[in-house]
């Protein structure tokens, strides 16, 4: 136990959707405080105790986050913190973009009209929470937009890994309003790509998903 550290400040979030989410929160959280320190190892039994939480959810988490590429896991041992890395982000954005700006196309070109209409719908409810600066509304709808492209474009798959890389990119740090982008500002940048899709323009389509997605990146990677 001399190598483990107490960490009196961590909090967990009660808006998380479980336990394992909010705990895994509070540790990325503690991470980006300066709480939890890579030089140190911490242990389950630990962080359960300190979050009042029993050691399932705790290790559900800790295997989220290493998957994330924020912690290192130690057999027996604990965990240590692996600070975020720029390079990471970049590395999601590219997949991102391999898989999206190509659906984006194939959305506009085979899209059904009811699938057409789903997409606008979401669009839709991203300008009325951008426009009452409801996040928890916002990002919903952001991912739910996202998710409609990839499916329409007939790709399942793609959809599971992309909705995956999100969950990822959140755990390494906070989402591009803390650095002032407003949900206005998000929403305009969905619009062209939605136009694009309704006008059945695939190459419009693609480049307006390929350019959202590089200035997200740019702007995750500044916060990093």
């Amino acid at each position: 136990m001399s190598n483990m550290l107490l960490m009196p400040s961590l909090r967990l979030p009660q808006e998380a959707p479980s336990l394992a989410d909010a705990v895994a929160q509070a540790v990325r959280d503690g991470i980006a405080a300066g709480e939890l320190l890579p030089e140190r190892r911490y242990s389950v039994y630990q962080l359960a105790e300190l979050l009042g939480v029993s050691r399932s959810p705790v290790r559900e988490g800790m295997l989220r986050l290493a998957e994330a590429g924020l912690v290192v896991i130690q057999r027996n041992r604990g965990f240590r913190v692996l600070p975020p890395r720029a390079r990471d982000i970049e590395e999601i954005i590219e997949i991102r973009l391999a898989l999206e700006a190509p659906a984006a196309r194939k959305a506009a070109v085979t899209g059904t009209a009811e699938q057409h209409a789903a997409i606008r719908t979401a669009l839709d409810t991203m300008a009325r929470a951008a426009a009452g600066g409801d996040e928890a509304a916002f990002w919903p709808a952001d991912r739910s937009l996202h998710d409609l492209l990839l499916h329409t474009a007939g790709n399942t798959r793609a959809a599971a890994i992309v909705a995956q890389l999100r969950s990822t990119t959140a755990l390494l740090g906070p989402p591009t309003t803390a650095g002032g982008r407003t949900l206005t500002q998000i929403h305009a940048e969905h619009e062209p790509v939605v136009t694009a899709v309704l006008a059945r323009d695939g190459a419009a389509a693609e480049s307006a998903m390929r350019t959202h997605l590089e200035a997200t990146g740019r702007l995750l990677m500044m916060r990093l």
